[in-house]
């Protein structure tokens, strides 16, 4: 069977703690590439669950209201500043 190769990108520090642990377990990077694309193929699919965070920070509605607020701020609008004690008084509220 012909073969081909696949380029991927990854932070150098990843790659490295990538590395290390599939030689850990008795493998290099290539056979751990080629064992997760037939799991793939296998599952007609990723082969573990993707989930979204629970986090409320990253819901929509949130990450809107912050992208309104830093357009609000280049724009110099609304430029309100608290100390923590008086935010925590806040949230107490």
């Amino acid at each position: 069977m012909a073969q081909t190769t696949l380029s991927v990108r990854l932070d150098d520090e990843i790659k490295r703690r990538f590395d290390f642990i599939c030689s850990d377990i008795g493998m290099n990077a290539s056979v751990a590439v080629n064992m997760f694309v037939r799991a793939v193929l296998r599952e007609k699919g990723i082969p573990f669950s993707l989930k979204g965070s629970d986090d409320p920070f990253y819901s929509a509605k949130n990450q809107e209201r912050l992208r309104e607020s830093m357009e609000q701020l280049e724009r110099g609008e609304n430029l309100v500043v608290k100390s923590f004690e008086e935010l925590e008084a806040m949230e107490n509220e």
